[in-house]
Parts: structure tokens; sequence; C-alpha cells
């Protein structure tokens, strides 16, 4: 039988979703499809979430949404974005959209927006507004499959791991997170400062080892101005994009989820950088490291790069900083909204390990 992960955690016997989780539950199951996390007492974590995903069929998120479920949403949607071979016509359903989803959608919407997300994601994200909807929505890519990502392989994986250390006289590494398909200017030449200035400053550059939109001038900046480079991606990656020039240590990992504990583990403080699905995907992964006091983000700052849109008055990651409204007086990050700001704020955060 096909299996569904269902996502929610049941909070007790008063659990106002549990009547709407109970309907879900039968219509799956009464139409031939077996269902995991169905009691809600199942957790995901960096470590296990690529294995969840392999093993299941279909993907269903219910109203009541937490800061773990946004995160695989927004994450199986970056899988279809690139290509993850264990999401191949696999569909993913959101049963009633409450509230409590309404700021991711709104965040994915403006990046759609400025030109960081080229899909349409609600063909990927489905929206449906009762668990007969739900079935047909999943049912329907079962038969179907998924729409055209719009992207093609360019190239087989030939990498491997490689590293070289870190200069003595380095301060710290910032790991950059930002988009791979932005073409906007003002972004890529912002990206290319961000680069050169953290090698003139001491800083290794940390990323996802992108060739393409900001990231990649990210890493030219750091490269051509002698700075040290590392970066980690994953097979499947490399294939759309390929590899940049200059790395002084890559790491190659099996999955995104492994690629970013690899860029967490080996990093000190973080930059959000204008981006797209992926860096808001990376943004709630530092949170909720962060908010558990997990080992890997103990005594590191995370810096969001709010610049200006040009032309409006709203500012880049407005939308995300609505999302994290909740945890804005947590202390769990900062804001800056220039690039001067931005690098200063780097050098003197007291965060260090």
């Amino acid at each position: 039988m096909p299996i569904v992960r269902l996502s929610g955690t049941v909070e007790g016997e008063y659990d106002a979703n549990r009547k709407s989780r109970a309907r879900m539950l039968y219509t799956l199951f009464a139409n031939g499809w077996d269902i995991y996390n169905s009691n809600g007492d199942q957790r995901i974590t960096l470590s296990n979430i690529e294995r969840k995903i392999q093993e299941s069929d279909a993907f269903v998120f219910m109203p009541g949404a937490s800061l773990e479920d946004l995160f695989k949403a927004v994450s199986i949607f970056v899988g279809y974005q690139t290509l993850d071979p264990h999401l191949f016509g696999k569909a993913t359903a959101i049963l009633g959209a409450d509230d409590t989803w309404d700021p991711l959608l709104d965040l994915l919407d403006g990046l759609q927006e400025v030109g960081a997300i080229r899909q349409n994601y609600r063909q990927f994200l489905m929206i449906a507004h009762s668990p007969d909807e739900v079935l047909a929505c999943i049912d329907k890519v079962r038969v179907e499959g998924l729409p055209d990502i719009g992207r093609e392989k360019l190239m087989a994986n030939q990498s491997d791991s490689f590293s070289n250390p870190r200069p003595e006289d380095y301060q710290a590494n910032v790991c950059v997170f930002c988009s791979a398909s932005m073409e906007d200017p003002s972004y890529m030449i912002e990206g290319y400062d961000l680069g050169r200035m953290l090698a003139e400053n001491k800083l290794g550059c940390v990323s996802g080892a992108g060739t393409t939109g900001v990231m990649g001038e990210v890493v030219r900046g750091a490269a051509e101005a002698g700075g040290w480079v590392a970066g980690s991606n994953v097979p499947h990656i490399i294939e759309l994009e390929g590899l940049p020039d200059g790395l002084s240590s890559f790491w190659l990992t099996p999955d995104i989820y492994a690629r970013m504990e690899a860029m967490i583990e080996n990093s000190d403080k973080f930059v959000v950088f204008p981006g797209g699905a992926g860096t808001v995907q990376e943004m709630l992964a530092l949170l909720i490291l962060k908010a558990a006091e997990n080992p890997l983000m103990v005594g590191k700052s995370i810096i969001i790069y709010n610049r200006p849109i040009a032309g409006s008055t709203l500012g880049y990651w407005d939308r995300l900083l609505v999302l994290l409204e909740p945890w804005k007086d947590a202390d769990l990050f900062t804001v800056e909204t220039e690039l001067v700001g931005l690098i200063e704020n780097v050098k003197h955060s007291n965060e260090q390990r």
C-alpha cells in the first residue's frame, strides 16, 4: 500500500485539531493509504528527514502548523526545485491552510514577486479545503505526476570532498545563505562585495557551493580577494549547476539536510542574504536548532540582511520577519538593512566559538 506522512503533533485529548485529523485519517485509510505519524508523536530532525521522505509516497500537512511543519513543507518544495530523486512523483497537500500557514504562504508569494522563486509553488504545495480534496490532490499526482519544475541536469557529478585548513590568522567562518537563481544586478553586486569583504576582514566564507546567482557571486568575490572559501553540496544539485572555482574546502554530502548540517557545523556565524525558498528553509533550520539549544548552534549568531527592495518601501525579508515575529525578542537573530552595517555586525559579534 502507498504510504502518506501526516504532519503535526497532537496536544492531548482536547487538541482543537483532533477532529479534522480524525477525518483526514479516515479518508486516507478508507481509500487505500497507510499513514505515518497518525498519532502525531513522531519528530523530524535534520538527521532523519531525508529517510522519512524516502519512506513516504505523499505528504499531508494539517492546520495548526508548528515551526517544524513550516520547515518540512518548504524543505519538500526545495526538494522539488532541485530535482531530488526521492521526491519524484510524490504529492504534497496542505489541508485547510489556516492563519498558522499564512505567514509562510505570504512569504513565498513575495519571493515569487521578486523573482527568487520561478515556479508556481502552489502547484507543488497544493492547498486543499477538505479531506476529500486532499485525497483528490495526492491521487491525481500518483496518476499524472508533478508539473515540470523547469530545470535539467547539465553534467554528471564527478566531485569529491577535499579540505585545506583555514589560515591561522582568520577570526571565524561566516556561512552565507542566499539565492542561486536570482540574477538582479544589484543583488549580484552586493553578493560579490560581501564575499570580498569577508576575505578582506580575515573571515572564512562558507556557502552552498553554487555557481549561479547571488551564491555564485559571494563565492567569486571571496575567492578573487584571496579568501578561504568552503562549501557543501549534493550530487543531484551539482549535476544541475556544477561547482564554482576557487573553493579551499568542499564537503560532498548525500542530501540537502546533511549539506545544511555540514555548513552549520563548520561555521561560527550566519548571514541570511536575499534568497529564495532554500534560504527560508536554511533560516528555519537555524532557528529550530538555536531555539532548542542544539550544540551545533550554541554561541553562534544569525544576522538577517533585510535590504530595501528597489522602488519599494519594503525590505527584502519583511515577510520573513513577520513569520519570525514570535521569536523576535528571544535574542535568536539580529537584523541589518545596509551592507556596511552587516559586515560590522559580523566582525564584532560577541558570539564566537
